[in-house]
């Protein structure tokens, strides 16, 4: 970005792996910070484990961990944890996720580390708040199955997760805003203060308008395949050389639409007058309207919806993205250069600031690509840095 960024001058400490923990650092190095990401080494640890990962997860190291710089630590010896507590005692924000217990047993818990200071504040990312679940091993998906959000994805009987990891991406980004509220109550106060984000409770928050609409009208939600549509159009349609999202969420809309493709007889029929009409008509109508545009292609419907002002979304790939039109027109997507030095797009935050997107600028890093700059500005030796490293302490 051209002007200064919102946390420039604020060190950020973490010692995070997976996904939930990294998108908090992530968050604050998008907006200036400098985050220090600490990997545990020795004894059979190599780094954060999704530099490692296959399939599904090969994604988590080069999206989470841009514009953070890397220090490998074997913090299972005195000199490791003397290192990191050095270095912590240069942070304004500490941030973990590791089982609980683990930093404790480090000495690196925010109990152990506020007496000698005081202003740091101190982020965890966890399965769940504290309580009678907090013992428990949480994933993602575990919450999502306990928490109702793959109840309400899946078809009846056949609950199933999300696409993607939204309680790690969100639990991150609480955590972030957390730390963004502790460093305005610091500047109050002088103070920093512990912040805690949980899986669970962050799946529960985003299934809370169905427990909300229960509480209102007393009925439970249908998962979303079964739901009873508050719109009369608003599905996907097989049309001949795919499928398309199609929604006409109105009565103006509904207008436009039969105005569009010329369908005057569904615009003068009675029994679709209103919105809540062709709701109770959907038994019938949404047939009759699927064979009516089931010989269009995706890309007619596309200009037709489009110039119409209607929404509409034809059924996109996660891949295709890299090469959309608005994606890269509006500087969505940025080059980054990987650990193995091959080059590809990484997706910037979803946010302008004055005009513009956060940019990526540090690369996701090497594991230990960092050590001796880090360290050397913390009054280490060459060989001291050597040895924080080195095969005697692995």
């Amino acid at each position: 970005m051209s002007k200064r960024l919102p946390y420039e001058g604020i060190r950020v400490v973490e010692f995070t792996h997976m996904v939930m923990g990294p998108t908090c650092g992530l968050v604050l190095g998008d907006l200036g910070a400098e985050v220090i990401k600490v990997e545990a080494v020795g004894h059979g640890r190599e780094g954060d484990a999704t530099r490692r990962l296959l399939g599904s997860g090969s994604g988590f190291f080069p999206m989470f961990n841009r514009n953070k710089k890397s220090v490998a630590l074997d913090l299972q010896t005195p000199e490791g944890r003397e290192a990191a507590l050095r270095l912590i005692a240069t942070a304004d924000i500490v941030s973990e996720n590791f089982k609980p217990g683990t930093m404790q047993k480090l000495g690196l818990d925010y109990e152990s580390l506020k007496a000698s200071n005081p202003r740091l504040i101190y982020v965890s990312h966890k399965g769940f708040l504290p309580g009678p679940y907090d013992h428990r091993t949480a994933l993602d998906e575990v919450v999502q199955m306990m928490g109702g959000l793959a109840y309400m994805t899946g078809r009846p009987g056949d609950p199933l997760r999300a696409g993607t990891s939204v309680n790690d991406i969100m639990g991150g980004m609480f955590g972030a805003i957390g730390a963004m509220a502790a460093l305005a109550e610091r500047e109050a106060t002088g103070c920093g203060q512990e912040i805690q984000s949980a899986l669970f409770e962050n799946n529960v928050f985003l299934v809370a308008q169905h427990i909300l609409q229960y509480a209102v009208t007393g009925k439970p939600a249908s998962p979303m395949p079964a739901r009873i549509s508050a719109w009369a159009v608003y599905d996907v349609f097989e049309v001949s050389d795919g499928q398309i999202f199609l929604a006409v969420v109105s009565d103006t809309q509904w207008a436009i639409f039969c105005e569009a493709f010329g369908f005057a007889d569904l615009r003068a029929d009675e029994r679709l007058k209103s919105n809540n009409d062709r709701v109770r008509a959907r038994e019938w109508l949404m047939p009759d309207l699927r064979q009516r545009v089931a010989g269009f292609t995706v890309q007619e419907l596309s200009a037709r919806f489009e110039q119409a002002g209607l929404p509409f979304a034809p059924i996109t790939r996660p891949q295709d993205l890299l090469d959309d039109p608005h994606l890269q027109a509006t500087g969505g997507l940025s080059p980054i250069t990987l650990p193995d030095g091959s080059q590809t797009q990484t997706v910037l935050l979803p946010i302008t600031m004055g005009g513009e997107r956060p940019q990526v600028r540090l690369d996701p890093p090497k594991l230990g690509e960092h050590n001796e700059e880090v360290f050397a500005a913390l009054g280490y030796s060459p060989e001291q840095i050597q040895a924080f490293t080195s095969k005697e302490t692995q």
